[in-house]
């Protein structure tokens, strides 16, 4: 059976050709039994404070979901083990978003009425996270990311003058506007010069497919057809034949893998016979399981570098695998154990003095933005805007039916 695989940052790597093999889906089960609940151990106090997590439990994005939230609890869990805040018990409040804006929306208004809530990781999608940020920023509880990667939710809508909006919100992973050119550039090094563009109108989809754009043009590169689908769509016969007839030598998907499996099989079973290129929303086994036997040749980039390549996960996942979890961390799960150990760091100083959770918010949002620690993903720190200063980025090809690293690279 295959085993789980995520992808983690590196801040030492520079640039490499990398010839590795995936070892199997990322979703994989793990041996235990574990369901993933609040948060295992003691604090060795009465005071509690609880870390919520907002993603997508249910759903055709679940085992990403699932992988986020059971990552904050093993983070939680040893945080209580270690005791070492300050009488303080810390427990995990997990909400649903279904990858749903106005799911999400709701999840951040339950947790922002909980007065024991110190903090939230999640969520996964960009969509989600922009629903969540006014709701959790006028509570004052920090807002800590695995995976959003839409560059506005930092840098607010005028990205050529950035401005930070919500001074609450952090994330872990890199963004589109590194993760986009990342793959422009990784076909233009590749001689595929001629490029159709389909994305979902999402935040995510369209943000991403517009960086990859910029890039891409500008150095060469020719965008040949430009369209769109909906998120529920299931036939994408009509957009198909329009990129089928412009002949490109690739197509760059703007979404996740829900639809981009099937894109890609109808793809080539229209006779488009060309690689179907996405981000990190594709970067899963189930992408490979949707698209059948002739997705052997499709592209994805994803944050970080391969697990196998970075000693800094070895603990994570040792320490996942012996947890207990039923399901697999997946694509984010060491981001998402990064983003509560960030919070964890912080609330070292927020809780020291507090006599309750609210009095300790806005500390916690100010320590947050000034960790520095060697991470599960490599180094964890912030810039200005609340992004992560880790850019390294991997390029992965299906080949006989598994994901294979083909390029790891520090993308500055």
């Amino acid at each position: 059976m295959d085993r789980r695989r995520f992808i983690i940052a590196g801040a030492s790597l520079v640039t490499a050709a990398l010839a590795v093999s995936a070892c199997g889906t990322r979703t994989e089960p793990g041996t235990g039994t574990g369901t993933g609940g609040s948060g295992g151990g003691t604090g060795g106090g009465d005071k509690v404070a609880k870390i919520g997590v907002i993603a997508p439990i249910t759903g055709d994005l679940s085992a990403m979901g699932i992988g986020i939230r059971n990552s904050v609890e093993l983070a939680i869990r040893q945080a209580n083990e270690k005791g070492d805040l300050n009488g303080w018990t810390l427990e995990m409040a997990a909400e649903d978003d279904q990858a749903q804006p106005d799911a999400g929306r709701n999840a951040a208004t339950k947790l922002a009425g909980d007065s024991d809530v110190i903090a939230v990781v999640g969520p996964l999608n960009s969509s989600v996270g922009q629903a969540l940020q006014p709701v959790l920023s006028q509570a004052g509880i920090a807002l800590v990311s695995p995976a959003n990667t839409n560059p506005s939710l930092t840098k607010g809508p005028d990205l050529a003058n950035p401005k930070r909006t919500y001074d609450n919100y952090y994330r872990t992973c890199t963004t589109d506007d590194v993760q986009g050119p990342f793959a422009a550039k990784y076909l233009l090094d590749n001689d595929i010069k001629e490029v159709a563009t389909i994305h979902d109108k999402k935040a995510y989809g369209q943000g991403l497919v517009t960086a990859f754009t910029e890039y891409f043009t500008a150095n060469g590169g020719t965008i040949v057809a430009a369209e769109t689908i909906n998120p529920e769509d299931k036939d994408f016969s009509a957009v198909i034949s329009k990129a089928k007839e412009a002949n490109p030598k690739a197509v760059y998907y703007g979404g996740e893998y829900p639809v981009a499996g099937p894109m890609s099989q109808q793809m080539k079973g229209a006779g488009l016979n060309v690689p179907l290129m996405g981000g990190d929303g594709i970067y899963d086994g189930k992408f490979i399981e949707l698209a059948g036997p002739n997705s052997n040749g499709d592209l994805a980039t994803s944050v970080g570098a391969p697990v196998e390549d970075l000693d800094s996960a070895k603990a994570f996942v040792d320490a996942y695998e012996a947890g207990g979890f039923a399901d697999g961390y997946s694509a984010y799960g060491a981001y998402a154990y990064d983003a509560a150990n960030a919070i964890i760091a912080a609330l070292k100083t927020a809780l020291q003095d507090a006599q309750d959770v609210s009095s300790a918010r806005k500390t916690t949002i100010e320590e947050i933005g000034k960790v520095d620690f060697d991470g599960a993903t490599g180094k964890v720190a912030f810039d200005e805007y609340g992004d992560s200063k880790a850019r390294v980025l991997t390029a992965y090809k299906v080949e006989d039916g598994k994901w294979a690293a083909a390029k790891t690279e520090d993308f500055q």
